[in-house]
């Protein structure tokens, strides 16, 4: 499978702006990241995703093949961490709530996530469709760290991949 890097330079680029971009960390971690901090990344997380679903959307196009559009789906998200304490990292699934490629949490590639809750009793991934099925959005829930136990306060940005059943995101963890 060949896969074009058109956009690769652009999203690097990105990801290297997103990496410079202080963590709010120390003795307040229970403390909400401050907005002088939180505006930069989320602004950061809505390029980037809007990058990679353009690009992916560019990459499915060239097939019909579904199983090759989820190759490249996951091979493309993979490798990908950002922010100083590479928090950061993308996620896909479908519109039935089914996810499709995880960059850090391999054991949900598959599975349907429809029925999850956060420790809020959010049903995380309906929130995050419905932001998908209008155009893309942000949504607040609580998910596992990357390094850290428990769940942890994040808002997710999400948006449509062009030409598929799927969508894109990737998020800020606020704590």
């Amino acid at each position: 499978m060949r896969v074009v890097r058109s956009g690769t330079v652009v999203l690097a680029a990105v990801l290297l702006v997103m990496g410079s971009i202080p963590v709010f960390a120390g003795p307040a971690a229970a403390m909400v990241m401050p907005e002088r901090i939180l505006k930069p990344r989320k602004k950061a997380a809505v390029l980037a995703v809007h990058l990679a679903a353009q690009g992916l959307g560019g990459q499915c196009a060239a097939t019909a093949d579904q199983k090759i559009w989820i190759k490249l789906i996951r091979a493309f998200i993979d490798p990908i961490r950002f922010y100083p304490d590479d928090s950061g990292y993308f996620y896909v699934y479908n519109y039935n709530c089914i996810n499709i490629a995880h960059a850090t949490q391999k054991n949900l590639v598959g599975k349907d996530l429809s029925d999850f809750k956060d420790e809020k009793g959010k049903f995380v991934i309906r929130e995050l469709v419905k932001a998908a099925r209008q155009g893309g959005g942000f949504v607040e829930y609580y998910w596992i760290k990357p390094g850290e136990e428990g769940q942890h306060l994040k808002i997710g940005y999400v948006e449509p991949i062009p030409g598929t059943n799927y969508f894109i995101g990737t998020g800020v963890y606020l704590d």
